[in-house]
């Protein structure tokens, strides 16, 4: 990538436009899909900037069906990234409950579980904030490189919902006992500097740096050798499975109640609004 190039790439990130040459073969669908470097790098690009990127039921049904397929021979990695000022903003709480949507919890379960499982490696470049579903989608992925305007969070605690095991299970992995509390509990966003000092993400960058640094990680990525990639990707993979077999039947029902609740509609409603809801506990 030319420095020319770079520039006009994240000057895009930030105003929702896309420079013109590389990003040719590209469509106007929610989610793109470029490849370069002879194959072996895929681009998977959220493109719904006005949303903040926020995921409704076609780009989680994209999302699965781009991280379930093989990998053909010629590619090294997945890079995933977005256009517009944030990377994701989470589950699209206008369309939670419609357009599908209904069962949006087991969808981006789904979807978060085909990136974490995919045979290379996903590397995730992070302009902008990562909130909610954002957060764990870029948290799924292998390495995340991010801007230090940037911001992850787990919201769900202020709007009246739950993180459901599957979610809560992967800041508990990659943040530990107490962050995991303070992320969850408390719903805050967290600056990518810290996210980087926990050892969360890979690196929190000057946000004029993050091309250059992305790109960098990407070509030493893609010049490795592809079998030793998808072997140490499903050693790492299978290392960090030792909770799956836990019971939590009864934690998913807490869950699921919260997600019913005259709470979250409250929460939901007033998040939309641009207000804060007041919670009564039923």
């Amino acid at each position: 990538m030319s420095v020319t190039h770079r520039q006009a790439h994240s000057a895009s990130l930030l105003t929702g436009t896309r420079p013109a040459s590389n990003f040719g073969c590209m469509t106007d669908s929610l989610v793109q899909v470029e490849n370069t470097a002879n194959g072996a790098v895929r681009t998977v690009t959220l493109n719904r900037p006005e949303k903040r990127n926020a995921l409704n039921a076609p780009m989680l049904a994209e999302l699965q069906q781009l991280f379930t397929q093989e990998p053909p021979a010629a590619e090294r990695l997945t890079v995933l990234r977005s256009v517009g000022p944030s990377f994701c903003a989470g589950v699209d709480l206008k369309e939670r409950d419609t357009n599908g949507m209904a069962g949006s919890a087991s969808a981006i379960e789904q979807m978060l579980h085909s990136v974490a499982m995919y045979p290379l490696p996903v590397v995730a470049i992070v302009h902008g904030d990562a909130i909610a579903g954002g957060n764990e989608l870029a948290l799924h992925c292998d390495l995340v490189v991010a801007a230090q305007g940037a911001r992850f969070g787990m919201s769900l605690a202020q709007i009246g919902l739950a993180p459901t095991w599957f979610l809560a299970n992967k800041i508990m992995e990659v943040g530990g006992p107490v962050f995991a509390r303070e992320m969850l509990l408390i719903g805050d966003p967290v600056s990518s500097a810290r996210m980087a000092d926990l050892g969360m993400i890979l690196r929190s960058l000057p946000d004029d740096q993050l091309e250059d640094q992305a790109q960098t990680l990407i070509n030493r990525l893609a010049s490795n050798a592809p079998l030793s990639l998808r072997a140490m990707k499903a050693v790492l993979t299978r290392q960090m499975q030792f909770r799956d077999g836990i019971v939590h039947n009864d934690v998913d029902e807490m869950v699921e109640a919260a997600r019913q609740s005259q709470d979250a509609k409250r929460g939901i409603a007033a998040r939309l609004a641009g207000g804060t809801a007041e919670f009564h506990g039923n």
